[in-house]
């Protein structure tokens, strides 16, 4: 999506306004005990009652309202029986419609207390994420995004997965211009233009290089590989020639 009027500005802020709000009243219900299930049935709720169509069924008939990711998996996990314990690595991410605009945000959780390693990680997860968005700006090379990031990872010694990537959203819930690197990628020629709606997502990875498929009987979930804990980080934001202006704030 190109932002060119204030109605397309208005629809995006808000559905990315009932997207953060949702993962936060998810991230604020976790418990120890709960299983992925209930966590996800919080964020289906939240999204029906401010009239809002997940996105992941309503695109690929992802079987869950939302995306909730345990410790070895990284992205695309699938709600169901998986009991929530104290000290797991959880990341939510939540992608929905409304009034035929998309919007797209996730975030990683400790629950409780954790190992440090995992604190740590999760802090300089949202350092990655901040550097993406700071390098967001109209007429400037797509590249800067990864290179900001890149450089966030290599001074932390973390690995960055490459096969995940920020995209463009708004129209449908991965738009135009396709994927964007979110690690450095010297073939990456393109720049942004303004207006444009995407994705900052880095995934920082205590040593994992790429995402795949693990479970045989699941065509959805992602670890790493290899198999490292990985930490994401996501708002959706339009690119202007002041900077980036952030649509899934819940404030």
């Amino acid at each position: 999506m190109i932002i060119s009027t204030s109605e397309q500005l208005d629809k995006l802020k808000e559905i990315g306004r009932i997207c953060a709000m949702a993962r936060e009243a998810m991230a604020t219900a976790m418990r120890p005990g709960m299983t992925t299930l209930e966590l996800d049935e919080i964020g289906a709720k939240f999204l029906a009652d401010y009239g809002a169509v997940s996105a992941p069924i309503l695109t690929y008939e992802f079987p869950g309202a939302t995306c909730i990711s345990i410790n070895e998996e990284i992205a695309h996990g699938i709600p169901g029986d998986r009991v929530l314990e104290e000290g797991d690595l959880v990341n939510i991410d939540v992608s929905a419609m409304k009034d035929g605009v998309f919007a797209d945000c996730g975030a990683s959780y400790i629950l409780g207390k954790g190992d440090p390693r995992l604190e740590k990680l999760c802090r300089d997860g949202k350092k990655a994420m901040w550097a993406g968005i700071n390098a967001v700006k109209a007429g400037a090379p797509l590249a800067d995004i990864g290179s900001a990031i890149g450089k966030v990872a290599k001074k932390g010694g973390y690995t960055l997965i490459r096969n995940l990537a920020s995209h463009g959203v708004g129209d449908s819930l991965h738009d135009e211009p396709g994927e964007v690197p979110t690690w450095p990628d010297k073939s990456e020629r393109r720049r942004i233009q303004d207006g444009l709606v995407l994705t900052i997502e880095p995934f920082l990875s205590l040593g994992g290089q790429i995402a795949e498929q693990m479970y045989e009987d699941d065509e959805w979930t992602l670890t790493a590989e290899p198999l490292a804990p990985t930490v994401q980080y996501e708002h959706t934001l339009v690119a202007t020639p002041r900077g980036a202006v952030i649509v899934t704030l819940a404030g």
